[in-house]
């Protein structure tokens, strides 16, 4: 009996022997053979995140940042991870209701209203959703015809909402299906629900534990300074004109790009390269592995791997310091014209009813703009809540008057008159013509401004105490002498009505000549070109109309003798990590016109007379003749002249200012441009304060290099 106990007992060891031999190459073939050596069989999901890289910055010459970044948080959904979870529906139901409870947007591609009766909005989505949206129903077999009430019913039964949630609850939830679905039709990248959370609401959501929402960190622009909103810009979604030109540059499609300003005039520069990484995550969604995605050309040659590049940082020309002077003694010289309480003068046309103004700040000899400013203006930073309001104000503060605003120049362009008659011969320096007070020639009938006022002339004057008095009847008798086309190549060779070669888009304005009065009135009488015309182009009037802009680049032409430099905002460009000079930029004449030594001479010394000897239009600024404060440097001496712009009705004239300095060797040239300020002088002193910091700031930075230098 213990024989046969024995027998049995080796018998069964055999067969346990023989299964788990069995067993064992079963588990060998499926862990070793089949999966060739990965013996790791956990479930693991694949996808891509794009990590935002940081758009280059903004600063002025001195290296002050205007605009730059702030680190923020994205929350980002691994698809995967919540499509496979328990509970998936109720996971979201949670999160969406506590978004809606605490007043959180998030970001919603499905095209369809949130509310009933629920609608279409297709036209609320670039071209590149909507195709995604065909896809997403092609690939479900969805009619595209389908209204959008039976949309959502059928999505309802599909992803199995509970009945007890509204229609309203159903759709809130079926946005964020559908964007995780999206990432297995289409290949772009996880779903960013939301952008740039804030702490608190970042903390509170992520208590919820949904499933598959991570944290990414991102940068969001960020302004540094209030002024210059009407040039440095700003930055938003792509719509479907920019991506159609976008995406051929490998941008992402929901990808912000300059619109404005700065941030689109150097996009190419500021612009940064955004990363993908691929993620490869277990079932709940920790981090099994994770690196950068590979990077192919266009025959699919794997080049490198696409790390984010951050975007390079553009010095450009202006002095914030500046800018803040002009913007500030602009907006006060505005206010107080326009207050009774101020302007107490008596009478109409006087410029309570003054509106918007404007002044551009460059440098002579290289075209550096310094500052530029509009007025009114607004702030950057609350720009998007501020639209509205912004675009129903009466005097348009969106509006860049600088660059857009093309306006009748006034006796600020008589110099250019002056160098026509002198250039081709008809006066000289010493020619005399009288004031006789009445300008009778070709029945014109129209006075100098001292016989209008007066009854009084100016006798006989030569061209320098014509600029220094501004007298309309010199200049009257050198337009009926000249032919409109001397002085339409004059203007134009000092940059009046020719583009100025500036970053930003700008109205290149028009010169008086027959081609732009008819274009202006078309083929009736008022578009005819009369000899009158040729006589009042040569004081400022008829059709001339020029910018700011293009009356500092004159100032700059006629402070260079005749070199009429390129107008630019751009400095230099750095690397991100402001190591590498990636491009500096060099001024570059525009053209050159030889103006002869009797004009440079008159309109130097009819400009200094015009602040400094009795008479002068511009005699109570820059330690002028009637000057009582005395405030701006001593030594050095200013050019200028002032414009009036006739406006003919019962509204008050436009006023234009230029100047530039020091006079014997020309750095800063300003011109400033009212619109109903009455007289230009009403805000001169704008001008003034300009240029006194910008010398004081000279004087400063020579004499710390100074002593450094001893030191």
């Amino acid at each position: 009996m213990e024989r046969v106990s024995k027998v049995r007992a080796m018998v069964f060891l055999g067969l346990f022997l023989l299964v788990f031999v069995l067993f064992a190459a079963k588990l060998f073939d499926l862990q070793i053979i089949e999966t060739k050596g990965d013996t790791n069989n956990m479930t693991t999901y694949t996808s891509l995140t794009r990590v935002k890289a940081a758009r280059g910055d903004l600063l002025d010459r001195n290296g002050n940042l205007l605009v730059g970044n702030r680190a923020s948080y994205d929350l980002v959904f691994n698809h995967y991870v919540i499509e496979s979870a328990d509970g998936a529906n109720e996971s979201l139901y949670k999160l969406v209701k506590k978004c809606q409870e605490l007043g959180i947007e998030y970001i919603d591609h499905f095209p369809v209203t949130k509310e009933r009766p629920f609608e279409y909005i297709h036209d609320q989505f670039k071209a590149a959703w909507q195709g995604y949206y065909q896809s997403y129903l092609l690939d479900r077999n969805i009619d595209s015809d389908i209204s959008a009430n039976l949309l959502i019913q059928m999505l309802r039964e599909r992803y199995g909402f509970p009945e007890t949630w509204t229609d309203e609850e159903a759709r809130a939830v079926l946005g964020l299906r559908y964007e995780f679905d999206l990432r297995g039709v289409a290949n772009i990248s996880n779903y960013v629900f939301i952008e740039d959370i804030s702490d608190e609401h970042l903390s509170t959501l992520l208590e919820l534990n949904t499933p598959g929402l991570m944290v990414e960190s991102s940068t969001v622009r960020e302004y540094y300074t209030t002024y210059a909103a009407h040039i440095l810009g700003y930055v938003s979604a792509m719509n479907d004109k920019q991506w159609t030109e976008y995406k051929e540059m490998g941008y992402a499609m929901d990808a912000f790009v300059g619109q404005a300003g700065f941030e689109k005039a150097f996009e190419d520069k500021l612009h940064a390269t955004d990363g993908t990484r691929v993620d490869v995550v277990d079932k709940e969604g920790t981090i099994i592995e994770q690196f950068w995605a590979n990077e192919y050309d266009e025959n699919g040659k794997v080049i490198g791997k696409k790390v984010p590049k951050a975007g390079n940082n553009v010095e450009t020309t202006l002095d914030i310091n500046l800018q803040k002077i002009a913007e500030d003694e602009l907006k006060i010289a505005m206010e107080n014209l326009t207050n009774p309480e101020i302007n107490k003068t008596e009478g109409l046309k006087e410029g309570l009813d003054a509106q918007g103004a404007a002044v551009v700040v460059m440098e002579v000899k290289t075209g550096d703009i310094l500052a530029m400013a509009s007025y009114p203006t607004y702030n950057l930073a609350t720009f998007v809540e501020d639209f509205d309001e912004l675009e129903a104000h009466p005097l348009k503060p969106m509006y860049n008057r600088a660059l857009q605003g093309a306006y009748p120049p006034g006796s600020t362009f008589k110099m250019a008159t002056l160098i026509a008659a002198m250039n081709n011969g008809l006066i000289n320096a010493e020619t005399e013509i009288e004031d006789k007070g009445l300008f009778t020639e070709l029945d014109f009938n129209r006075s100098c401004l001292l016989w209008s006022n007066a009854r009084a002339t100016h006798g006989f004057i030569t061209a320098a105490d014509a600029i220094r008095y501004s007298c309309n009847y010199f200049f009257y008798e050198l337009g009926y002498r000249l032919d409109w086309t001397q002085l339409n190549e004059v203007s134009a060779a000092l940059g009046l009505g020719e583009p100025t070669g500036v970053e930003l888009p700008e109205n290149v304005g028009w010169r008086a000549d027959p081609e732009s009065k008819r274009r202006q009135y078309g083929d009736t009488l008022d578009g005819g070109w009369f000899p009158g015309d040729e006589i009042l182009s040569a004081i400022g009037q008829s059709e001339n109309r020029f910018t700011p802009l293009q009356l500092c680049v004159y100032a700059c032409t006629l402070a260079n003798k005749g070199t009429r430099m390129k107008a630019t905002f751009l400095n230099r460009v750095v690397s991100s990590d402001y190591r590498t000079l990636v491009e500096e930029n060099q001024p570059k004449v525009m053209s050159q016109f030889e103006i002869c030594n009797d004009a440079y001479i008159s309109y130097m010394e009819g400009m200094q007379r015009v602040i400094y000897e009795s008479g002068g239009t511009a005699r109570k600024i820059f330690n002028g003749f009637e000057d009582t404060e005395h405030t701006f440097p001593a030594d050095i001496r200013v050019c200028a002249k002032t414009g009036t712009a006739q406006t003919f009705t019962s509204v008050s004239d436009h006023g234009a200012f230029i100047c530039f300095a020091p006079a014997n060797d020309p750095e800063i040239a300003v011109a400033l441009y009212g619109e109903r300020i009455a007289h230009p002088t009403n805000i001169a002193m704008v001008a003034e304060a300009i240029m006194k910091a910008y010398f004081t700031t000279q004087r400063a930075s020579s004499v710390a290099v100074y002593e450094n230098q001893l030191s």
